[in-house]
């Protein structure tokens, strides 16, 4: 898809089921309408945001404040097919992605298959099976059940999908569209593919998620343990030491014995610091350069289990949980393969980890580089932590 793509978000709204500004709402640390400008901005389609505000233009434009792609603030109209009009018309993109700011949960691959899928017809939305039963009464107000509602008719639910947002569309047959709405049928315009629809226009639906839900009363709040999405996040840590004379050979805490250790301020633990900056590294929180400076007289000859006992530590008041560890030692002598077990029980026990998360492997580099000459030995590795 080479077309340019404007994101019309929309955030107009009064919330006036809610009693309180929905799109203020803390996700963990994160505003509803933050989320949502996110998801957008991350987007490679997506060249421009445009988002609708209304009274809260303060409160919309700050949010946008951070957002790396270009962003204008227009004003909402009387009616939430009005806010969505003024936001097309203020966009520049080829085709445009109108979505209610009070969705926070959007993915990238809603957006981007209901995208494509505009570009080819002129028109999609993202929609998934309606899961429940559904009556058609005689009466209603949308709102609650009124007294005495009798059932008029059971629609055949296969054929049934609740409509989501973004709804996509070629900006142009957008704009034609509403030429041609008067203003009776303008009223009975419900969501943006409405006006396609009223004017004859074909609409494809594609896949929605059931996360993808609006915000629209409290009870569509998600539970504390819901606020923050799940993020992991990946670090990788190396570390090399010179083998020298009348040292200790220290390795992920055990002591192995051989006629040279490593060269280093601390123990020189090569495989605890390669882990402990791969732990930092995923949290971007520095390294242990930057957390235990080799020129401070405190970590001379330091611990180096209980330096990472501290790097724990860090990423617990940080709000991360480390899940796994799996690291490899560069070694040309001495074997390194029966020291390997009481290597990871002491990893595990350092990082608050089962022995089963921490995998520890050795090789040798066939007698090539710095470590294949017996100089030095090396490590690499990788940890995986998650936030709590």
């Amino acid at each position: 898809m080479e077309k340019t793509v404007s994101a019309v978000l929309v955030a107009a709204g009064s919330s006036t089921r809610m009693g309180f500004d929905k799109l203020s709402f803390d996700l963990g640390g994160e505003t509803v309408l933050h989320r949502s400008i996110r998801a957008f901005a991350q987007c490679p389609q997506v060249t421009e945001l445009v988002l609708v505000a209304g009274k809260n233009r303060d409160f919309v434009a700050q949010q946008a404040a951070d957002c790396p792609k270009p962003v204008q603030v227009v004003a909402g109209g009387a009616t939430r097919a009005e806010s969505a009009k003024n936001g097309v018309l203020a966009a520049h993109g080829e085709l445009v992605a109108v979505h209610d700011a009070a969705r926070p949960f959007v993915s990238a691959a809603v957006i981007t298959a209901t995208l494509e899928a505009a570009a080819r017809c002129g028109a999609a939305a993202p929609a998934v099976p309606v899961k429940d039963t559904i009556k058609a009464a005689a009466r209603g107000d949308g709102k609650t059940v009124p007294p005495d509602c009798a059932v008029q008719t059971t629609p055949d639910r296969s054929t049934l999908y609740a409509v989501q947002t973004p709804q996509c569309f070629d900006r142009a047959a957008y704009l034609a569209a509403l030429a041609e709405l008067d203003a009776t049928r303008a009223r009975l315009v419900t969501d943006d593919c409405s006006l396609f629809e009223l004017t004859g226009r074909p609409v494809q639906l594609t896949q929605g998620d059931y996360a993808n839900l609006k915000i629209t009363t409290r009870e569509d709040l998600p539970r504390p343990a819901q606020r923050k999405e799940t993020e992991m996040r990946i670090g990788h840590g190396y570390d090399v030491h010179r083998l020298v004379e009348q040292r200790k050979l220290i390795l992920g805490g055990v002591e192995i014995p051989f006629e040279k250790g490593l060269l280093g301020h601390s123990d020189a633990d090569v495989l605890t610091h390669a882990v402990m900056d791969a732990v930092l590294g995923a949290a971007a929180l520095g390294d242990i350069g930057q957390h235990f400076p080799d020129n401070d007289p405190e970590y001379a000859g330091a611990d180096s289990l209980k330096l990472a006992c501290r790097v724990a530590q860090i990423l617990k008041e940080h709000g991360w949980r480390i899940e796994n560890i799996d690291a490899t030692l560069l070694c040309q002598r001495p074997k390194l393969a029966p020291h390997i077990p009481a290597m990871r029980a002491n990893l595990a026990a350092a990082f608050g980890l089962p022995v089963e998360a921490v995998s520890v492997k050795a090789t040798t580099e066939e007698h090539l580089g710095f470590t294949g000459e017996g100089l030095g030995i090396a490590a690499h590795a990788v940890a995986l932590i998650e936030a709590v």
